[in-house]
Formats: structure tokens, sequence, C-alpha cells
């Protein structure tokens, strides 16, 4: 009879637990992977759960490293966890005490879903392989439900980023969430608030990552957990939250797993400011959260094809040249109807224009730098020279023909000139949008 697992495994997986076997130990494959192998999904990461206990697994398997106070090691990159039963959860969020068990039944009644309850292995070396799903796992994968083991109240009572967890695993696999376990959820909502702003910020963006993102942030909403995770979404006029989701699926069509990007058309209708608020929350990083806000700030301009060239290069110089292509994609997404997104394209075919063009667009575009303007006017470091080289980009913006190392020295006396005269404060960093050129 083939003792061999019903779906692919990958070798790492499989020796660990051929070796725990060897040794005498229970070992099964555990949680997600074994869901998704049983979906037929590719499979990322291989969780193993055996009765070995952490030290005998450290010796099983030399240069192994112990991970948690929870019984987790990490062995030939594979996360192998004591079986255990858990006891009371004061914050929420973590057991107060673990006890390692012997069972891997007791160890599948504490975990989150049915779904994630599903283990393949054996006993010990004399004993056969196999499935063992004492909460019916496999009847849920095929209803296409997400249900909680056992009390879901108590699930979620002893864990609150099992909500999210629920959210996002529904949402990628297309799941309903079964009724009682959605009640459970509703009333637990508020309890988010016990998981850190990291975990919280990891969920959501893990939900980005989906096919059609949003579904997760609908189920977020009809649950309640968007009212504590994400309030200024929740408020939201029922016309911009529609408008909302369909931008994050449509920019997740146009870019998969570009998370940046997602974040701009989730974040698109508060704006800039509220959206800063929001990336802090989620523990999203500065650089990443400055270029969220710009994608969204400049993707609210709307574009008036009576737009001369210079136009169009002052709006592509708004933001840095690698972001363009991303807030092409997100203005398009938030294309309102179909004459928006006629509008939108006549202006990418405008920038793709400029593009092929070389127009010079940033400080780093010009022919000249601030050293040429040091050697070769007599300019001390200092504000004036930003102010100098601001002006002429402006100019070469304006017209791109006078970007060539003597024109621009020579216009860039004629500022020095303006600024001695006290026609230009030396502080001035607008980047010299609202000033004529220099003729």
């Amino acid at each position: 009879m083939d003792d061999g697992p019903p779906f692919p495994v990958d070798d790492a997986a499989m020796s660990v637990l051929a070796k725990l076997w060897h040794e005498g130990h229970a070992a099964y494959l555990v949680g997600g992977g074994v869901r998704d192998a049983l979906l037929g999904l590719r499979v990322s990461d291989w969780d193993v759960a055996t009765d070995a206990r952490p030290e005998r697994i450290l010796r099983v398997f030399p240069g192994s490293s112990y991970q948690n106070r929870f019984g987790t090691v990490l062995a030939r990159e594979i996360e192998i966890t004591t079986f255990r039963r858990d006891h009371r959860y004061a914050d929420h969020r973590r057991p107060d005490s673990v006890t390692f068990s012997g069972d891997v039944f007791e160890d599948l009644a504490r975990r989150d879903l049915t779904i994630n309850a599903i283990a393949w292995g054996r006993r010990g070396p004399g004993s056969a392989a196999r499935l063992v799903d004492p909460a019916d796992g496999q009847g849920d994968l095929d209803a296409r439900l997400v249900r909680a083991v056992g009390d879901p109240d108590r699930r979620f009572d002893e864990d609150a980023l099992r909500l999210l967890r629920a959210v996002r695993i529904a949402a990628r696999l297309d799941f309903a969430i079964e009724p009682v376990t959605e009640r459970a959820m509703r009333h637990h909502a508020a309890d988010i608030e016990w998981v850190s702003e990291e975990r919280i910020g990891s969920e959501i963006r893990r939900m980005l990552a989906a096919a059609a993102p949003s579904r997760a942030i609908r189920l977020m909403a009809e649950t309640g957990i968007l009212a504590t995770t994400l309030p200024e979404l929740k408020a939201l006029p029922a016309e911009t939250w529609d408008r909302t989701l369909a931008a994050l699926d449509s920019a997740a069509e146009a870019d998969a797993d570009n998370e940046r990007l997602a974040l701009a058309a989730l974040l698109g209708e508060v704006g800039p400011d509220a959206a800063r608020t929001i990336l802090a929350r989620l523990r999203v990083g500065g650089r990443e959260a400055d270029a969220v806000a710009a994608l969204i700030a400049v993707s609210a301009t709307r574009y008036d094809p009576t737009w001369t060239d210079a136009d169009v290069r002052r709006f592509m110089g708004r933001l840095p040249a690698e972001l363009l292509d991303e807030l092409l994609l997100l203005r398009t997404a938030r294309a309102a109807d179909d004459r928006a997104a006629q509008r939108e394209a006549h202006l990418r075919d405008r920038i793709a224009g400029q593009r092929s063009g070389g127009s010079p667009l940033t400080l780093a575009d010009l022919a000249i730098d601030g050293r040429d303007v040091r050697e070769t006017l007599g300019v001390p470091e200092g504000p004036p020279i930003g102010t100098i080289l601001e002006r002429l980009l402006a100019d070469v913006v304006e017209e791109p023909a006078l970007n060539r190392r003597v024109t621009l020295l020579t216009r860039a006396s004629l500022v020095l000139d303006d600024l001695m005269q006290g026609g230009q404060s030396g502080n001035d960093t607008d980047g010299g949008a609202t000033h004529p050129p220099i003729r």
C-alpha cells in the first residue's frame, strides 16, 4: 500500500518527517501548507508538529535553532513545533502558559480554523501515514467555508489576530465565512485593539497581495473589523467606498504583488495626509510611506488635454521618475468611468512621448550641476546654488533646448545677478514652478 502523502511535499519537509519518524517520534505536516496542498495550490512554507520536545528536536537536528517559548524549532528551514495545549489568554493574543502534549488530536483542537486543523503524518516508525482531520476541515474545504475550530467565541477571544487571519484566508481562497463563525467575529471585532499595529499592518498588507484584495477589505467592513483597524476607510461615503474597492482590484490586476500601488489605491480617497497617518499606524517604513503619499497626491491632479508639453513635463517632475509608471497605473485604476479612462490614456501617450525625447525633468537632468556653478561663477556653497539650479530647471522644463552647458552657465549668471539685486530670496526651494522662464 502506498504510504506516501496524498499531495506533493518538498524534499526538505519530507526529510524532517523521516528523521523524526526514524528517531521514534510522531510527526505530521500541519496548518496552511496541508490546506493549500489539498486544494492543489502552491505551498510556500511547510510546518511540522511532533511529540518530540524542543530540547529533543535540537539534538535530532544539529544546527537547528529555538525560535520562541511556544515550542518551535527551526531546522532545515522548516518550523517544527511540539504538540501543545494552550491555557488562558489574558491579553487576547498569547497564552499565559503552554503545556506540551503527546497527542496530535489535542494539538489540532487548539487551532484556529478547521481548514488549518488537518495533519498528515504518522504516530511513529511502525504506524501508517494518514490524514488526521478531527474537525472535518476537508468537508469545509469541499464546501468552501471558513469555520472556527470548536467554539468560535472562544477561538477569537483567545487570539484576536485570528480575526484578521480568517478574513485573509477567506478572501484569498474566495471562501464564505460560516455564519456562526461570522457572528463571533462581529462580536469580537473590537478585540483587534489587543493586536500590535505591526501585526495588523502585516496581515492587511498580505491581504493586498490577493488577486482581488477588495474581498478582504469588504469582509473587514462587514464583520466590524475595519472600524477598529482603518476607521478612515469606514467613514467614506458609499460611492467613494465603492470607487476605492474598484480601484484596489484594478490596481491588483494591472500589477500583481505591487504593495506600494495597492496601498495607494486603498488609501487614495482619504488623501495624502491621512494616508501618512494610516501608513505609520500600519508600520509601513518612512520612505515607502512617502512614496505612497506622493502617488496619492499627484494622482489627484486632473489632466486637461489642453495642457502644453511644458505642463506635461512639469506634471512628470512632481514625483521621482521611478514612481511614474506606478502613478500612471494608479490614475488608470482610479478612473471613474470610460471618459476618465480615455483621458488617462491620452496623458499616458503624451508622457511616453516626453520620455522618448529624453526631456529634462529633475536637477540630475541638467547639463550643469552645483560644482559648475561654484567653480565657474564663484558662488560659495549654500542655498543660492540650489535656487539657481531650481530656476534653471524651470527654464529647461519649459524649453528643453536650453539644456546645454554654455547656455545654462550664461543663464545662471543672470539668475545670480537677480539674486544679488534682491529679486529672489536665497531660501526659495519651491522648485521654480511659479517663476517665468528667464529670457
